[in-house]
């Protein structure tokens, strides 16, 4: 019998909380998750939705600090979890690892700065 890694989550369950301290990160293996911060009104805007492949929580691999946004199943999901020392030695192992997480890194930077122009250009044509 295959033995099946990670956790599962079902419809609507957080994989972690917006201002929880994280010590560990996650690796979407199936289904998809919406990433939503919590806005000053109590409410939640959806930033992102991320799919089976995608990583987040990586911040907290490289600091321990509140985590920046709520993520949440939108379905079925499962989800690895990967804790600083695990994820230490495996870079040890192999390097590329490092390199899939800053590129993942990268390319939230470059999305973001992307919708930072957007709404710099509305917001100057209004």
């Amino acid at each position: 019998m295959k033995e099946v890694l990670g956790k599962t989550y079902s419809a609507g369950d957080d994989i972690v909380r917006q201002g929880e301290v994280g010590d560990c990160m996650f690796v979407i293996q199936e289904g998809e998750a919406e990433v939503l911060i919590d806005g000053d009104d109590g409410g939640q805007t959806r930033v992102d939705v991320m799919r089976a492949g995608e990583v987040f929580g990586e911040m907290a691999i490289l600091e321990r600090q509140a985590r920046s946004a709520t993520v949440r199943a939108m379905g079925p999901m499962r989800v690895l979890t990967i804790d600083k020392k695990t994820f230490l030695r495996r870079v040890q192992e192999d390097p590329s690892l490092a390199f899939m997480v800053l590129k993942a890194m990268s390319n939230r930077v470059r999305k973001l700065d992307l919708e930072l122009a957007s709404l710099k250009a509305e917001r100057s044509s209004s």
